[in-house]
This record gives structure tokens, sequence and C-alpha cells, in this order.
């Protein structure tokens, strides 16, 4: 059974008003097609932000340990989850991710790998890069600008569609692809705070 909708919907009904969530270029997504949404990583709290800000349903990646339990591993894979074993380079869900994508799905993806307890832009992993130098998905980086606070004012902001042709082309490996894929995100991020602090004036 597949609780995706359910969920988005109960989680939009507690999120939005909590955390005054503004949603910014979610035109930027493309309807059709396989789309891959890129983001940064400030909070456990990340994957459903990105879930019910997003117009398309997203398949997220989450960590191998949490489907052995039972209970949960259900859960997660009733919400388009499914998983992947940190700290390895896991092939089945490399396949897995490239499945979704084949289907002309959209997929999730922190290429940070991990939170960063700082707020600020991590090193990122190759992951990203091979999912979008493997594939034809669009790349669409997303930006998250907290802090999480009750009451305050989270900002998601959905960047244009990266062109990946020319990375293919120069034959730019994964983990190049994922950090130029990281500087737009940060591109994201310091072109929303200038424009705030501007208005702020």
């Amino acid at each position: 059974m597949n609780l995706y909708p359910i969920a988005k919907t109960a989680v939009s009904y507690l999120f939005y008003p909590l955390y005054r969530i503004q949603v910014i270029g979610k035109e930027n997504i493309p309807e059709d097609g396989p789309v891959i949404i890129c983001s940064n990583h400030i909070s456990n709290l990340d994957p459903p932000v990105v879930g019910i800000t997003s117009p398309r349903n997203i398949h997220f990646m989450a960590k191998g340990e949490l489907f052995q339990k039972p209970i949960l591993g259900r859960l997660l894979t009733s919400i388009n989850a499914f998983p992947v074993k940190r700290g390895m380079k896991d092939r089945n869900a490399l396949r897995e991710g490239l499945s979704i994508l084949e289907k002309g799905h959209t997929l999730g993806l922190f290429p940070e790998g991990t939170r960063s307890r700082t707020g600020q832009l991590g090193q990122p992993l190759a992951g990203a890069g091979f999912f979008a130098l493997r594939s034809n998905a669009a790349i669409v980086p997303c930006a998250i600008i907290g802090p999480y606070k009750p009451g305050g004012k989270l900002t998601v902001v959905y960047g244009k569609p990266m062109n990946m042709d020319v990375y293919r082309e120069k034959k730019t490996s994964a983990k190049e692809a994922a950090e130029a894929i990281m500087t737009e995100i940060g591109y994201l991020i310091t072109n929303h705070r200038s424009q705030d602090a501007s208005l702020d004036k």
C-alpha cells in the first residue's frame, strides 16, 4: 500500500504553519520525465520538507539499518524510500536509483551524504554525480535555508535544471559532477540571502 499521498498531506498540514515554509522556484521542477532533486542537508527533517514542497512524488534513499525493523521498514517502503548501505558502494541502491529514473520518476538526493551540524555546505560524495551522469534526468538543485525553528521562517529554493551534457562530454568524474551540483546549491543559498538582505535595508 502506498501511503505517500496521505503522509504528504499530513506532514504539509503540520510543517507549513509550524515552520512558516516559503517555497521559491517550484516551477523549475519539470512536470514530466526523470528528475533528480539535489539538496543541502541541515536537518533530519529535510526529506519530508523536500517531499512536501515538491509538486512531484519523490523517492529517497534511507539508511539500510532502518529497514531491518519490520514495521519501520514497511512504512518507509510505503512512502517510496529504499535502503542504502552507508559508508560503502552499494550497487543495489545504485541500480534501484537508476531504475527509478528510467521509469520517469523523481529521485531525491542529499549529495553531502549526511547532515551538516554547522549549517555550512559540506563536501559531496560521488553518488549524486553518478546518477546525474548515468541518467538523462533533469538535475534540479535545491537549497533549504533555515533554521528549523517553530514560528520562524524556513525557505526552500528550487533552481533551474542543470545541463549535464557538458560534463559528460568532458568525461567528468562523478565526484567532480557532484561538486558542480553543490556549487549550484551554494549559489541558491547566497543569492537568496543577498536578496533578503537588500529587502531588509
